[in-house]
């Protein structure tokens, strides 16, 4: 397989908005459709502690981007499982919807790591985009 950044140009940035994730990345990788170029990884972010995940990017120095898939708590629950070994990822604030002013494609979900047993180690924050399937988008920041 060739590396991404071969066929990127020199100074390439990758800092698409809500929205473009959402109508360009997400619902590509929800309708199956390729991509030009691979720049976000498949992975399942809640099999890796949080300062693991930036060597599982294809791209980024300070924010990383990948395609994750959404488990459930319980089989026949809504809510999702979000537990990693050594903690667990916390939604914090308000959902915030994505779209036009008529219309949401999307939901953004703030989520802080917290470890077990220690409440205050908020060092790294999480984005779910959320497009109502079991899959779900997230970009990873510091």
């Amino acid at each position: 397989m060739r590396h991404p950044h071969s066929s990127l140009p020199p100074g390439f940035r990758f800092h698409p908005t809500d929205e473009e994730l959402i109508l360009h990345y997400l619902m590509k990788k929800l309708s199956s459709s390729p991509f030009p170029v691979s720049i976000i990884a498949d992975v399942d972010i809640y099999k890796f502690d949080p300062w693991d995940l930036p060597d599982k990017a294809v791209l980024g120095e300070k924010e990383w981007y990948f395609f994750s898939p959404r488990d459930r708590k319980y089989p026949n629950g809504a809510r999702p499982n979000r537990a990693t070994s050594p903690g667990f990822w916390k939604a914090t604030g308000r959902d915030s919807g994505r779209g036009g002013m008529h219309f949401n494609i999307g939901v953004k979900k703030a989520l802080v790591f917290q470890r077990q047993n220690k409440p205050s180690t908020h060092l790294y924050l999480l984005s779910d985009f959320l497009f109502q399937t079991h899959t779900y988008y997230s970009s990873y920041r510091f």
